[in-house]
């Protein structure tokens, strides 16, 4: 079993709510996630203590650049972020390092999958 974890601070609230339904992710990571696989959605730091929000199916998993992001890639990763500067920005403070228009990255589009 594969997760999708997110750092509480920043995303909980908005997977919570439904509002958020992919991720970018730095680099290449399609050897690791592929449509239709079957993850766990988590919140926590990174080698700490995390919490389970949901079990999702993973729709579409796509590499691009972030030069070319559309805008609805930009959107579904969070819906206040309007351009690439801002997820640039983002990348930057989660991944602690330079990125650029031209880095790699990975678009995880998910769906909540209910276990009712």
């Amino acid at each position: 079993m594969y997760a999708l974890n997110f750092y509480s601070e920043l995303y909980e609230d908005v997977l919570r709510k439904g509002r958020k339904s992919a991720t970018i992710r730095l680099g290449d990571k399609s050897n690791k996630y592929s449509a239709g696989q079957i993850v766990w959605v988590t919140v926590g730091q990174r080698y700490g203590k995390r919490q389970k929000l949901f079990s999702a199916i993973l729709d579409m998993v796509e590499v691009k650049l972030v030069a070319d992001l559309t805008p609805r890639d930009i959107s579904k990763e969070n819906p206040e972020f309007r351009t690439k500067e801002d997820v640039l920005q983002i990348l930057q403070r989660i991944y602690g390092a330079e990125v650029t228009l031209e880095d790699a990255v990975t678009i995880i589009y998910f769906s909540p999958v209910s276990e009712a």
